[in-house]
């Protein structure tokens, strides 16, 4: 087995390929150790020292470190777990997984706008998750407010130093483009 690393924007964060899927659906973000106790790739790989956060996408893995730590310090034990715990194929959830995936109740928004929204969320979906998922991260609708849509920015969207340029330039210009509703993009 060959896991494929690929850097990312953002210089604290590398994204690990395994060649298999890793999720059917969704994301799945571990912050803390306590966050990885139904995955225990998620666990061994939070133990790393300078291993920060973790983060499952459909095809790949996510791996932000501290910034004090230094890539070739860990890099081969992340890639040395990964490759155990796919060869060895054993399931990457064990017990009752829950998707750290924002659920609706947690969205905010008038329903006068509900329109609107509905446009916002197929617009993330079908254009701007897939692009940022090639970057090793993710983007979940949080809210809308008086033109204002909140996102929730994850993996190697989190902290990345370009996050400001990809949510003014890019993802702000393409929904003010297709919904006069939107004056402005913030990340939560």
């Amino acid at each position: 087995m060959f896991i494929q690393t690929e850097t990312t924007p953002n210089p604290l964060c590398l994204k690990f390929v395994p060649g298999v899927d890793v999720l059917s659906a969704g994301i799945q973000e571990f912050k803390t150790l306590e966050d990885t106790h139904t995955s225990p790739l998620a666990a061994e790989l939070m133990q790393v020292s300078g291993v920060k956060s973790i983060m499952y996408g459909a095809d790949f893995i996510s791996v932000t470190k501290e910034d004090a730590t230094e890539w070739p310090h860990i890099k081969p034990i992340l890639l040395g777990l990964m490759m155990e715990h796919f060869v060895s194929k054993a399931p990457l959830f064990i017990g009752e997984a829950t998707q750290s995936a924002l659920d609706e109740s947690e969205e905010f928004f008038d329903t006068k706008d509900a329109t609107t929204v509905v446009a916002i969320k197929e617009l993330l979906e079908t254009r701007i998750r897939p692009a940022v998922a090639q970057d090793g991260g993710d983007i979940a609708f949080r809210g809308f407010r008086d033109g204002v849509v909140y996102l929730n920015m994850r993996g190697s969207c989190a902290g990345c130093p370009s996050s400001t340029l990809t949510l003014k330039s890019g993802i702000q210009n393409l929904l003010k483009h297709f919904l006069p509703d939107v004056l402005e993009v913030e990340a939560i």
